[in-house]
């Protein structure tokens, strides 16, 4: 496997014991949306709230921050993916995405990082 990738997995159980002692709990992780390329890292639970987070890292900032790589682009797909995740599970929560970023080890957290298009709720 290339290191991007092992930097990549190494990064999602990171941010996924970050969030459980945060208290949130994990129900699914690398959740592919059926046939579709689109993937949630990472769906948790907290507060009576689904909450989608994707991840990035980085060991240095050479392709830019973590953040930068969280476009429109990715947030149309990581609506798509969340939008069939809720009807494939039959969720009735509120939905929040948070953008978890992982520089040289360091996890920072941003909540309700973004509002995605309203063609998906």
């Amino acid at each position: 496997m290339a290191w991007h990738n092992d930097l990549g997995k190494a990064g999602e159980q990171q941010a996924a014991d970050y969030l459980v002692r945060q208290g949130y709990t994990i129900l699914d992780r690398n959740w592919r949306a059926p046939h579709s390329r689109n993937e949630l890292d990472i769906v948790a639970t907290k507060d009576e709230c689904l909450v989608v987070v994707e991840v990035k890292t980085r060991s240095n900032t050479a392709y830019g921050l973590p953040f930068d790589a969280v476009d429109k682009r990715k947030i149309s797909s990581l609506a798509s993916a969340a939008n069939s995740y809720v009807c494939l599970k039959e969720i009735d929560l509120p939905v929040r995405f948070d953008i978890i970023g992982i520089l040289d080890g360091i996890v920072q957290h941003v909540e309700n990082a973004f509002v995605p298009p309203a063609k998906y709720y």
